[in-house]
Order: structure tokens, then sequence, then C-alpha cells
């Protein structure tokens, strides 16, 4: 997606317009996660076959209609589930906005898309299970970056996303922490690495040290170590699962809740909480807590002190 002019007309195509927004002020403030999400659903609508096998990337502006989008949407759902296709809707729905901004479309179809509601999730992985997948992933090379992110992800209790693009300059191998600015709300967090953990990322610094991720995928592209892209991540840990053979049902996004509700069994206090998952309000965790024998008996113990 590369064109040369910055005016954005009627006649131009989605695909077009998806470059056009790339150009953009407010896209080139987003972090590097964003963008890199961003980019991957971007060519996710570029390449949907929406009118027989016209793709939704070479329909003009002008010409686009409800219909259109709903038999995108509708695609997306099935290939990706209702998350991502929510996702993937509001990333055009924002490059549509940009071409209203600039008189090259009239209206947003994407706006009268009715979408579908995503569950609340209650997926929590065990213990047994984070440990079968890690001895999976760690014991072949190809997994490694993934085994990381996942051991990263679960250890402090933190977004798939952020560990999929951290930084060495976030980590302090000496000091064994954690300094991250959290790309979702910029939260600061300030995290202890324990000893286990210290030791997997000063091997993996041993092999990537050289380059600013600290789990790139572990082939380059272009000559260019770059993180893996978000769908990437779900095919990688749908593969060791499958390997490993765990169930199908837990995700990597499901790391998050599973590490800040064992904060919650441990009997950490909401503000203890907080520090950790960088949650800026007590009501944000409130969806974690949950009513446990583990938890009940932590509560009891303490009255009795």
């Amino acid at each position: 997606m590369t064109r040369k002019h910055m005016e954005l007309k009627d006649t131009h195509t989605i695909e077009a317009a998806c470059d056009f927004y790339m150009r953009t002020p407010k896209y080139h403030a987003l972090s590097l996660r964003s963008k890199t999400d961003y980019d991957y659903n971007l060519i996710r609508v570029c390449k949907t076959k929406v009118q027989n096998d016209k793709q939704l990337g070479n329909i003009k502006l002008r010409d686009l209609r409800f219909k259109h989008v709903t038999v995108a949407y509708d695609k997306w759902q099935t290939t990706v589930g209702i998350r991502q296709a929510n996702y993937t809707a509001t990333c055009l729905s924002i490059v549509l906005n940009t071409a209203i901004r600039h008189e090259a479309l009239v209206t947003n179809p994407v706006s009268l898309v009715q979408r579908t509601k995503d569950k609340i999730r209650k997926v929590r992985w065990t213990d047994a299970q984070v440990i079968t997948f890690l001895d999976t992933a760690y014991s072949d090379w190809k997994w490694r970056s993934i085994g990381l992110i996942i051991h990263m992800a679960y250890e402090w209790a933190q977004r798939v996303g952020d560990m999929r693009t951290l930084q060495w300059s976030s980590v302090n191998l000496s000091a064994k922490r954690l300094d991250l600015e959290q790309s979702k709300r910029r939260a600061e967090v300030h995290i202890p690495i324990d000893d286990a953990l210290c030791k997997m990322l000063a091997e993996q610094y041993e092999t990537f040290g050289f380059q600013q991720y600290v789990v790139p995928a572990v082939e380059p592209h272009n000559g260019v170590y770059r993180p893996y892209p978000s769908t990437d991540i779900h095919k990688l840990v749908n593969e060791v699962k499958a390997h490993a053979g765990l169930p199908p049902d837990i995700t990597a996004m499901d790391l998050r809740r599973t590490g800040i509700t064992q904060l919650v069994e441990g009997g950490a206090d909401t503000f203890s909480i907080m520090q950790v998952s960088g949650h800026s309000n007590p009501q944000s965790v409130k969806p974690y807590l949950v009513n446990t024998l583990s938890g009940a008996t932590n509560a009891l113990s303490q009255r009795k002190k």
C-alpha cells in the first residue's frame, strides 16, 4: 500500500485510503504495537473478497456500500473470531472517517454495522498448563520466542501485546527489574524479575541482545528482526498447544486474567494488584474478583491474626 500523493479523492480505492491514513500524523502518533496491529488488520481489510472475486481494497470510495462492509464483517467473524472482527472493523472505520474529513467520502458504512458483542471470557490457565506449554516451547528453537512471550505475560500479568513488542531498554537484568510503559493506557509498571525468568532473559540476550526487541521472530524479515505480528502469535500458540496436548480453549489473551486472578486469590490487596497490572482505577480490578475457596480461606485467616 504505497502512493506518493497526499490528496485523497472519492475515485481512490479503499487500499489507497488505507495508505493515505498511514501517512497522517494521527497514525504516526500511535505506538509501535498499535501501528503493527493496524497494518495487519488493514491488510486483512483490503484482501477480503466481498463482491464475486473483487477484494474490498479494490473498491473505490464512491462505490463503497453497506453490503460490502457487512459481507466483509461476516467473513471476519468466521475466520478470526468476534473480537478480532470487531477490531478489524474499527480499523476500517478509522480509515473511512479520515476519508470523510478529507471530503473523499460522505458517510461511513461501518458505523451502520450491527456488531456482535464478544462474551466476557472467564477462562484461566492452570499452573500445570503453563508449565507444560513452556516445557514444550522451550524444547524447540522455533518456539523459543513464543515461549518467552507466554512466560513473561503469565509471570508479570501483562498483556501479550506488550510482551510481543518488549524492548531491552525496559529490562534491567543486573537489577532484576522490568520498567514498562504499557501501550494501552501508557501506565508505567515496575516489576521484579525472579531468578528463573532472569536466567531465560539472560540467555535470550546472548542471542538477540544485538537488536532492540527482547522476543523478535526467530527469523529476520529482509535482514531485520521485528516482533511477531499478533496474528502469528495466535498461530504459534496453537501449534505449541496442539503439540503439548493442551486444550484448545485456552488462549494467550487469557494469561493476564490468569495472573491477576491468582494475585487476588493469593490475598494481594487491590492497590498492590494495580501496581502490577497498571490499572489506574480500582473498579477495573473488580472483574478479576472471583469467589473461591482459597480466597475465602485467606480472608478468614486474616481475621484471626
